[in-house]
């Protein structure tokens, strides 16, 4: 068998891709889907894909959606476990058509993206382990204490003398400082429906902006990428906020204050054929909006990417580690799914998010 430069190419990327061919035949697989699916290549070209997948998996409408319409499409969070496969195994379907003269599908899985994963630990962990139970304990067991101790030391400042007024500041300022990271983690605990409206994304990035610009970031560049026509984000506008102005400021502090060329880009693009399936639930909703926040800073650490959405996870000497947690809770409470797209001097954060849809007759708030 003759290998060609095609070959090596694919059976050197480190996600499984598929060859798809008429009635579901499998043409080609590279090393990774040998991997994957534990089986070799010829045995993989005796068999269908629909062997390996659950009866009525939407990655077979896939494929044929690809066909008809001649245009790549992907699906997030799929679930093919079977018996073979495994119980459980979630991936991000990415299927194009091969582009020659046949009707061949190339199929590529994803297991688990990163926001897949932040759910899973926020939700799925033991209650002693999880963030949201160590946010509450936080709250009910220290936040109390705390105001005692600040408040003695406020009484001892009125009658100390100089240098030990130094000192009751100190107590006051450490443990405000305590507070402020106790509140942060209790809104892991927050498991109220988010609500949600018509928001105008540019507005909250124009906001950002302006926030941005007037303390953290006044020496650093904003470059607009907009889609001028891009239709509301059904989301919560505070929230929101909350999401960008946190990326922006991570993007921030990568950069530096003492950076000369620092540059953040802010872009928005309307993105077809993302679909992300409702944990819980057959449902699958669409994810048109594309909002990416990036910046010129050194990167980040190859070893921090796999656990970039932890908790506690900080390249800052000073960081709690949560900004990056909290925002992925946000996106997921949102219905939508955020993603790091590294690169050496250009880090780019892309958050997609699903698009309001106005009733008839009620005019959207833009």
């Amino acid at each position: 068998m003759t290998v060609t430069i095609n070959d090596l190419i694919v059976n050197a990327l480190p996600l499984p891709v598929l060859t798809i061919g008429p009635g579901y035949s499998i043409v080609h697989a590279n090393t990774a889907a040998e991997a994957f699916f534990d089986a070799s290549l010829r045995m993989l070209q005796r068999q269908k894909l629909t062997d390996f997948l659950p009866f009525g998996s939407p990655v077979s409408s896939l494929v044929e959606e690809v066909r008809k319409r001649g245009a790549s499409v992907s699906e997030h969070r799929v679930d093919i476990g079977t018996p073979r496969l495994g119980t459980e195994r979630i991936v991000d379907v990415f299927a194009t058509p091969l582009g020659d003269a046949s009707d061949n599908v190339v199929v590529m899985l994803q297991e688990r993206t990163i926001a897949d994963k932040m759910n899973r630990q926020l939700t799925h962990r033991g209650a002693a382990r999880s963030i949201t139970a160590l946010g509450a304990l936080l709250a009910h067991e220290i936040k109390n204490p705390l105001s005692g101790i600040r408040g003695a030391a406020q009484l001892l400042e009125q009658s100390a003398d100089e240098g030990d007024r130094l000192l009751t500041r100190l107590i006051c300022d450490e443990t405000d400082r305590i507070v402020k990271l106790v509140e942060r983690m209790e809104l892991f605990g927050d498991e109220r429906p988010v609500e949600r409206g018509p928001v105008n994304i540019h507005g909250v990035l124009d906001h950002v902006k302006r926030l941005a610009q007037s303390g953290f970031a006044r020496h650093i560049r904003f470059v607009e990428n907009y889609d001028p026509s891009l239709p509301p984000v059904l989301g919560n506008r505070d929230q929101l906020i909350q999401v960008i102005l946190n990326l922006v400021k991570n993007a921030a502090e990568a950069i530096g204050i003492d950076a000369t060329d620092g540059e953040i880009t802010l872009s928005t693009a309307f993105r077809t054929g993302v679909r992300l399936q409702v944990p819980g639930s057959q449902e699958r909703v669409s994810l048109p909006i594309e909002l990416s926040v990036s910046d010129n800073g050194p990167g980040i650490p190859a070893e921090l990417m796999s656990d970039l959405f932890d908790p506690f996870v900080t390249t800052k000497v000073q960081g709690s580690g949560l900004g990056l947690a909290l925002v992925a809770k946000i996106v997921g409470d949102h219905g939508g799914i955020i993603e790091c797209d590294p690169a050496p001097r250009r880090t780019t954060f892309r958050v997609l998010l699903p698009m309001h849809r106005a009733l008839p007759g009620i005019d959207a708030d833009m």
